[in-house]
């Protein structure tokens, strides 16, 4: 056996003994691991302007490989959400602003880590935007700023961009940043018209207010 091939059994082997899933040396069973929800503090959210949709859990399945043999791990992940609305009257609601907790464990299989999320700089993490509002277009960085969350130096990137609601299309500022906490890597986004005034200071506000775990 070679060098190599020992030291990738020796690595399925301690990843064993460490949690226990003997089936996922076999290849008969998945490998899981949990998030801790993360959420804002209800008070700041709510001096804010800001409501919850509640806590969602989502999972993302991947397959490893080790000693040339494949084995699946599944990541199960949550977001909080919150919106800021106005009523309008006659013309009903309009959404002013969303904010956005996801919470995705900090993976590591053998002393390896294996979630993407912490390879992801503020640029890549915008994509997580794109999916959520049916796409962003003309996105540019307009500033950065370092932001207390979860008791670390948060590096949080703004941009600028149009987002589209239904059918309409809006000019948006978004706000993104990413810590590690505990076993899980924290992302927070907040998203709002350029037309809100003074709805910035409410986002960071947000982001210095994160809790982790939370009670969601």
């Amino acid at each position: 056996m070679s060098s190599r091939r020992v030291v990738a059994v020796l690595a399925l082997a301690a990843l064993v003994l460490t949690s226990g899933c003997i089936g996922f040396l076999t290849g008969e069973e998945t490998l899981t691991f949990e998030s801790e929800p993360a959420t804002a503090d209800a008070t700041v959210a709510g001096n804010a302007g800001y409501e919850t949709n509640g806590t969602e859990t989502f999972a993302v399945n991947r397959t490893l490989s080790f000693g040339g043999q494949e084995r699946q791990i599944a990541a199960s992940n949550h977001i909080t959400t919150y919106e800021k609305t106005l009523d309008l009257g006659f013309f009903g609601e309009a959404k002013l602003g969303s904010f956005s907790v996801i919470s995705t464990p900090a993976v590591e299989v053998a002393g390896q880590p294996r979630s993407p999320i912490g390879d992801y700089s503020n640029d890549d993490l915008i994509r997580l935007v794109d999916n959520r509002y049916q796409g962003l277009s003309d996105v540019d960085q307009v500033s950065s700023r370092n932001v207390q969350m979860l008791g670390q130096t948060a590096n949080v990137t703004k941009y600028s961009a149009t987002a589209r609601f239904g059918g309409d299309e809006v000019d948006v500022y978004v706000h993104v940043t990413k810590v590690q906490h505990n076993e899980d890597f924290v992302v927070a986004i907040g998203l709002y018209p350029q037309q809100l005034d003074g709805e910035e200071e409410n986002v960071l506000e947000l982001i210095r207010s994160v809790e982790h775990p939370s009670e969601a």
